[in-house]
């Protein structure tokens, strides 16, 4: 038999978690708590009312495993607050942290957090949180800037970024603090729980350790048949939940006299959550944006003009001209100024040293000659073409309000990287010359080259790749940015290699407007690649009732 010796910590924390229609994936969520070890006392998994085999998986799970042990509700809340004050009520371990039944905590997770809390005495310890796309497996880091070095926040002011992270997930909680504060979920319907029950945590003003480990890993998957309630934005009942949860959250700080973190809330709102509807709203339809508008103006005009000032560009100038603008219009040029990166489109109107946002509709923009270059929104157009002597990427770098001409553009450096990825496979450096509107350059694209890099790192079917740009001006000013390929100029070809016979290759515009390359290496593949994108057209046209 093998000695297991105790920790400090063992037996610290209870996990809830929360579960409905969820059968396939709950098991992997309770799978990930029980491997954190013995710090875990105990798991608290509530099934909300489920009508599939959620509640069976659980049980035969805590069959298994003693640590384990469920709560049945007989009826759906539906929301996630009531299961999750139903886990908190049953827990009896000193610290509690939640759980979805679609996510998971990575190993050392649990032990990460505990330690943080036990080593200062904090209430609340919270750590980085990876958003995980599936089924590509694409991890983004969720507000990475809060979490690159530990810290102890202590205060309201100090509190002050955490606004940013409405998560309630990466979080453990002192179940004592909970307790004095009356900290709870709202219960029932509620879309935007977390939001509340994190505005009632800050603005109790804990003290709260950081630590910049990943303790959750929030699975994303836009594909499914039931998207998570916070996903599901189609409707603008969703919209509506947003802002009302904005404003609960600023009236909770409010109430606490914790007016920084009120006033933090309101500029997170028009830096996050304005900027992340706005960006698709062109692709609703005329009922949706009418009312968007409309609730969007009502609600910015509660803010003042100090709030509005205190947001970044270019959220600060997306909430101006949603302001001066009494209907929706400028929809491609608000969703571009609003994606990641954010571009301001043409025209750039204005006079002297004075930008606006068009001739007809004159909102001041400040920043355009006070900001760095990397701070302004600025556009680089690009597509893929081919010449006599080969594939070249070609671009076209656009001036923005006179700015660029003041600092002069000289020379540019194109990098290729795998979808997703941080590290350039290939680099290409050229001079840029002046031309109507701009400056223009353009690097070999160097195809077949790519197609054996990706090959290199393990794909073996269709590659993705992204493509960025640096600019580097005369004056010593530089900024980065993704190429922009305007939708009318995507396309797809066969092109010739020496290494594979034929490439097909594919430029096409992302979903945040930004130029990206397909390449299917060989016949074969690009036969599958064929088949699979014509298999995608026929699921969608038997979804819309066009299939047999």
């Amino acid at each position: 038999m093998i000695s297991i010796t105790p920790t400090p910590m063992a037996g610290k924390l209870g996990v809830v978690v929360i579960a409905h229609n969820d059968e396939l994936l709950v098991g992997d969520a309770i799978r990930s708590v029980l491997d954190q070890g013995p710090v875990v006392a105990e798991v608290v998994a509530v099934d909300d009312g489920s009508s599939d085999g959620t509640a069976r998986v659980l049980d035969e799970l805590a069959a298994l495993h003693p640590r384990l042990r469920v709560v049945h509700r007989t009826v759906n809340s539906g929301g996630c607050g009531t299961p999750r004050n139903d886990g908190v009520r049953a827990v009896t371990a000193p610290v509690v942290i939640f759980l979805d039944s679609d996510d998971v905590l990575p190993p050392g997770a649990a032990e990460t957090l505990v330690a943080a809390a036990e080593r200062t005495g904090a209430p609340v310890a919270v750590g980085a949180c990876v958003r995980r796309e599936l089924p590509e497996g694409r991890d983004v880091r969720w507000q990475p800037a809060l979490y690159h070095e530990p810290a102890l926040l202590e205060g309201a002011a100090d509190l002050v970024p955490l606004v940013y992270d409405t998560l309630c997930v990466n979080k453990v909680y002192d179940r004592e603090f909970l307790a004095e504060h009356g900290i709870r979920f709202p219960d029932g319907r509620c879309v935007y729980e977390d939001f509340l029950f994190t505005a009632r945590v800050l603005a109790a003003a804990p003290r709260v350790a950081v630590v910049p480990d990943t303790v959750y890993i929030w699975h994303v998957r836009r594909a499914t048949a039931r998207p998570s309630i916070s996903l599901d934005r189609d409707g603008i009942a969703n919209w509506r939940a947003r802002v009302a949860a904005h404003r609960t959250a600023v009236e909770t700080f409010e109430e606490a006299g914790r007016k920084e973190l009120a006033a933090a809330c309101r500029t997170k709102f028009l830096d996050h959550d304005l900027l992340l509807y706005a960006r698709d709203l062109r692709r609703h339809d005329a009922a949706y944006r009418t009312a968007w508008w409309a609730m969007a103006r009502e609600h910015l005009g509660t803010f003042g003009e100090e709030v509005i000032a205190a947001a970044s560009v270019p959220a600060r100038w997306a909430a101006r001209f949603l302001l001066a603008a009494e209907a929706p219009r400028d929809l491609e040029r608000l969703s571009r100024l609003a994606a990641d990166p954010p571009r301001l489109l043409p025209p750039y109107a204005g006079s002297g040293d004075a930008a606006v946002w068009s001739e007809d509709l004159p909102v001041e923009l400040d920043g355009p000659h006070d900001l760095p270059l990397d701070r302004l929104p600025l556009v680089v157009d690009g597509d893929l073409r081919r010449g006599p002597t080969g594939t070249r990427l070609r671009f076209t770098v656009r001036d923005f309000y006179g700015r660029l001409r003041a600092s002069v553009p000289r020379s540019a450096r194109v990098d290729l990287l795998p979808r997703g990825g941080d590290t350039p496979v290939r680099s290409e450096l050229t001079e840029l010359r002046e031309v109507a509107g701009g400056w223009s350059g353009g690097v070999p694209a160097g195809l077949t080259a790519l197609a054996r890099e990706g090959r290199r790192a393990g794909a073996r079917g269709v590659q993705l790749w992204d493509v960025r740009i640096t600019v580097t001006c005369a004056d010593g000013g530089s900024f980065g940015t993704a190429l922009r390929l305007p939708e009318d100029r995507q396309g797809r070809s066969a092109v010739p290699s020496s290494r594979y016979g034929v490439l097909l290759v594919g430029h096409y515009t992302t979903a945040n407007g930004s130029l990206a390359v397909r390449l299917a290496p060989g016949v074969l593949c690009g036969l599958r690649a064929v088949g699979a994108r014509l298999g995608r057209l026929c699921r969608g046209s038997q979804r819309k009732g066009f299939g047999a």
